[in-house]
């Protein structure tokens, strides 16, 4: 039987269906202990992974007998493409599987960034009633920003514009004639990034992504605008996001990724205290139900390559 090596979670559904025709180590933990993957993966046909499994270097060396790399998710920042082609390895990610679950996110981020009334529980069960300080601000008729116009980002666009927030994009790749880009305006990035009340994220990283949004960037915003990135840890600069709302630049943002992931002790002293600042551990295209579907088309496609 070919063998498939699944490297970070999974839907048990998913891993159970894979079992019926192939061998399956299935451990969320092998990440971690590098060792014990190369071993596993040297005659492995498939590996499945998520963002954390670096398929490249000696651990894709290894893999003599490697077919396919399954990507429960769209991210592939973490796979050697290159290498992969080279060898016939199918790189395979489960495109618009999640797109709901980081549409979704980004809004919830939106609405509590410009609200500003949802980090208040301390506050509240120490006795204190802050009503004036938490008035914040509506989201109908602010100007959402969305760099990088593909599949998830024109679901926020659809579900943003059905709550009265106007939307633009800026995305090179798009050709201006696309049907696509139907009612949100098409700007270029420097203009967008002048217009916009908040921006969001949707953009793979790249040598030409990397610190897109940068000091520079940030301090051409609209004074208290927000940033929101859902996307790729490196597209834009923590420090100097950290360091602009510190300074009132910003007037806040939310964070799901990010340069070093888990966050460096350095980092996390740079974000103690600051007020409208969400965080959250690279989760926004996570819920039960994304899982189910990203996990159904990941083995799906797996399957498909191994059973030629």
């Amino acid at each position: 039987m070919q063998k498939i090596v699944i490297t970070e979670f999974m839907d048990s559904g998913a891993v159970d269906g894979l079992r019926s025709d192939f061998t399956v180590i299935f451990d969320p933990t092998l990440v971690d202990r590098q060792d014990e993957l190369m071993a596993e993966i040297k005659d492995a046909d498939a590996v499945i992974v998520r963002n954390r499994t670096q398929v490249r270097g000696k651990l894709l060396e290894a893999a003599d007998r490697l077919k396919a790399v399954g990507r429960l998710g769209v991210g592939l920042d973490n796979i050697d493409l290159d290498a992969c082609e080279a060898r016939g390895i199918k790189v395979l990610p489960a495109t618009g599987a999640n797109d709901l679950a980081v549409a979704e996110y980004v809004l919830t981020a939106i609405f509590m960034l410009f609200r500003g009334a949802y980090q208040s529980f301390e506050e509240m069960t120490d006795g204190s009633w802050p009503r004036t300080e938490l008035m914040g601000n509506e989201t109908g008729g602010k100007v959402l920003g969305l760099i990088g116009f593909g599949g998830i980002a024109r679901m926020t666009a659809k579900m943003a514009q059905a709550m009265g927030i106007k939307v633009i994009a800026s995305d090179p790749y798009l050709k201006p004639d696309d049907p696509a880009w139907g009612n949100v305006q098409s700007l270029s990035l420097d203009e967008l990034i002048v217009t916009a009340d908040v921006i969001s994220l949707h953009v793979p990283l790249t040598d030409e992504t990397k610190h897109l949004i940068d000091g520079k960037a940030i301090a051409s915003m609209k004074k208290g605008s927000m940033v929101i990135n859902a996307s790729r840890g490196g597209v834009v600069d923590d420090m100097a996001l950290v360091a602009a709302i510190k300074s009132g630049q910003l007037g806040g943002a939310a964070l799901d990724v990010y340069e070093d992931e888990p966050l460096t002790a350095e980092f996390g002293r740079e974000m103690k205290g600051i007020k409208n600042l969400i965080l959250t551990p690279h989760i926004a295209g996570v819920t039960v139900e994304s899982n189910t579907r990203v996990s159904a088309v990941t083995a799906d496609n797996v399957r498909k390559v191994l059973e030629g």
